[in-house]
């Protein structure tokens, strides 16, 4: 074990410096790690790694493959998103511009371990990349986009601990030690936050049902940038929304597993994001596992609306207070749709698993979100704003039991 948190410790330090993806359910992941990415983000329910557990549902660390005994995992996922934005001023005179962010391939990695203390009595160890969002249009011609640059990235670490009251029953905890990284064009301002997140799952035949909550977590990011104009750097806090999850599985057959999980997450009340006017999001996903002796083929669907509001007739002329600082509409707007387009809603998981020697496993999963497009108009149309998203990503991981 102290081997295990040593591995674990020297690897949190290069997840620390990873990039985080430009993520799915508004800035968020559907899930971590390649067996829950291939089910459709699944997991309050029926975890299938340490990763998952950690990630979904603490709680599950009691049940599950890797019990009793322990298990590491490790994966990493190569994300490709295509980002466009289009600028239409002919209502002022102008013309329409549209183009590709230069926003480079993302590289996601993520780092689950857990062990038992006593056959009741587990605990584990959880780095990965969680939220994270941007484009890039510096150095574009005509400068329509203004050199627009953003890049959000927060890493999670969570220590967490499970205690299986009954057989059937189990309650967890995880601590949320975030780093948040926000640049918008004046360099990187990062900051830290903690959270909790707590679990419950309960087995009864051939059915699990989990339970998740995860508090609000904000990010205070100084000097980030001239939001007023006044030629001084300013601060925005982007919070980590809090989030309930539910989620049951079902194991009808020896071999074939099926999982249904419901999410909610709080952006309408999140700093930062109800600042840029975000709505709540209800979160549907679906995943099953079929094995065929040491071959495991999976499959899922996730989605979610659109949290970003239209704003249909803005002022062009008017401002937004943004935490106090009065930001001009037509900047409030372009950042809101051009610079953070979260606006994807549709997820195509798919997966395979296979069994090594040794106790080991690999894991791989495709996920391709499809596009999705969101435009806004301003008052007496004089300007158009649109962004369109699609995303692609491929998680490879390996898992190892003992």
């Amino acid at each position: 074990m102290k081997k295990l948190v040593s591995l674990f410790c020297s690897l949190a330090l290069c997840l620390a410096a990873a990039h985080a993806a430009l993520a799915t359910n508004g800035t968020n992941l559907i899930g971590v790690g390649p067996i829950s990415k291939s089910m459709g983000g699944v997991g309050i329910a029926s975890p299938q790694d340490s990763i998952s557990a950690i990630f979904a549902n603490p709680a599950a660390m009691c049940f599950g493959a890797y019990c009793p005994g322990a298990e590491a995992t490790f994966s990493g996922t190569y994300f490709n998103p295509t980002v466009k934005g289009t600028v239409d001023t002919r209502g002022m005179g102008g013309g329409v511009f549209t183009e590709e962010s230069q926003m480079e391939y993302f590289l996601v990695p993520a780092i689950g371990i857990t062990s038992p203390i006593t056959d009741r009595l587990r605990i584990g160890f959880g780095a990965y990349g969680f939220t994270g969002m941007g484009v890039d249009y510096k150095e574009q011609s005509p400068p329509v986009f203004g050199d627009l640059y953003t890049k959000l990235e927060v890493m999670k670490f969570a220590p967490n601990i499970a205690y299986l009251i009954t057989p059937d029953l189990s309650v967890g905890a995880s601590v949320h030690i975030d780093y948040g990284n926000l640049d918008l064009g004046s360099g990187g301002s990062h900051g830290y936050a903690m959270g909790l997140q707590l679990g419950a799952l309960y087995h009864i035949g051939i059915f699990n049902f989990g339970l998740s909550y995860i508090t609000p977590q904000k990010v205070s990011h100084d000097r980030v940038a001239d939001f007023d104009g006044d030629g001084k750097l300013d601060t925005l806090e982007l919070e980590g929304p809090q989030s309930f999850a539910f989620g049951v599985s079902a194991a009808p057959l020896k071999n074939l597993l099926i999982e249904l999980n419901l999410k909610w997450y709080n952006w309408g009340d999140a700093e930062g994001y109800k600042d840029f006017d975000w709505e709540n999001q209800w979160v549907y996903a679906i995943g099953g596992q079929y094995k065929i002796g040491n071959l495991s083929l999976r499959a899922g669907f996730n989605y979610g609306k659109n949290p970003v509001k239209e704003h249909n007739g803005f002022n062009p002329q008017g401002t937004t207070n943004v935490q106090g600082k009065n930001v001009p509409n037509v900047n409030y707007e372009f950042l809101r749709i051009i610079g953070f387009p979260a606006i994807v809603e549709k997820h195509l998981t798919l997966g395979l698993g296979y069994e090594l020697p040794l106790n080991m496993s690999i894991n791989i999963s495709y996920v391709h979100v499809f596009e999705e497009t969101m435009e806004e108009t301003s008052a007496g149309g004089a300007m158009k704003l649109s962004s369109s998203l699609e995303e692609d990503s491929i998680t490879l991981g390996l898992t190892w039991r003992f």
